[in-house]
């Protein structure tokens, strides 16, 4: 019976183990304090992107229905005043908006806008780049900040061993210093490994939402090229040529 509990004993959960991981906390010192609101920071941003970097948020499908419907039936004016009204403000609109402003504006806008919409998505892919690089920025510096702490505690603890006695005093204040170099040094990992991860995961994202939009808008330009295409008069030339063509096609089949 005793054996059992000595078992059962050993197999029972320290009550400890949150005391444990406030001591880990504790350990780093100012370097460590500073990792936690890094990490606090990260955890932020990461719930920002989450909900902003989505194909839902930045290429909405009810925008490029809308837009479709518009340019089908050649209201391209109107499709340019859609993009620019601040409720339908996305990625998507963000892009084709300078498009289609160039092909309304400029006399030879229906050669620039392919220009212009390509202009304009790789700044908006910039843009989206750019918000993401504060999550780099942390990755980069927790480890930076970890091996702070490392050298700083190995420093402290040569000076430990330097300073002799070699007492009790003296040998818990070096376990002390060695502890913090190796606290530190994970506290930096563990903030800095997730960060990295999601900071390249998010980037990834923004291309797959840019490359499936830049798919959508070549159709909506191909949709606005045709819509525009001037139909050939009767009367004229070309139009008794092509009229001649489909008659010609007809009473071949």
């Amino acid at each position: 019976m005793n054996q059992f509990q000595s078992m059962l004993l050993a197999a029972t959960p320290s009550t400890g183990s949150g005391s444990t991981l406030l001591k880990f906390v504790t350990d780093g010192g100012v370097i460590g304090y500073l990792l936690i609101l890094l990490s606090v920071i990260a955890l932020v941003l990461v719930v920002i992107h989450a909900i902003q970097i989505r194909k839902s948020q930045l290429v909405p499908d009810e925008q490029i229905d809308d837009l479709q419907e518009l340019l089908s039936r050649g209201s391209s004016e109107e499709a340019l005043e859609y993009c620019l009204q601040p409720v339908n403000d996305s990625f998507f609109t963000r892009v084709l908006a300078p498009g289609l402003t160039r092909f309304l504006r400029s006399p030879f806008g229906a050669f620039e806008i392919k220009t212009a919409i390509e202009d304009a998505g790789a700044e908006q892919t910039e843009r989206l780049y750019r918000s993401t690089d504060a999550l780099g920025v942390i990755g980069a510096i927790a480890p930076l900040l970890g091996l702070l702490g490392t050298v700083y505690g190995m420093i402290s603890a040569f000076s430990t061993i330097g300073g002799g006695g070699g007492g009790p005093t003296n040998h818990e204040q070096l376990a002390a210093n060695i502890s913090l170099a190796l606290v530190t040094t994970m506290q930096g990992l563990i903030v800095a490994i997730p960060c990295v991860i999601l900071y390249s995961y998010f980037r990834n994202r923004i291309d797959a939402i840019a490359a499936d939009a830049g798919g959508k808008l070549d159709t909506l330009t191909m949709l606005l090229e045709s819509a525009q295409a001037p139909v050939p008069d009767s009367n004229s030339p070309s139009g008794r040529i092509a009229a001649a063509t489909a008659a010609r096609s007809e009473g071949e089949g």
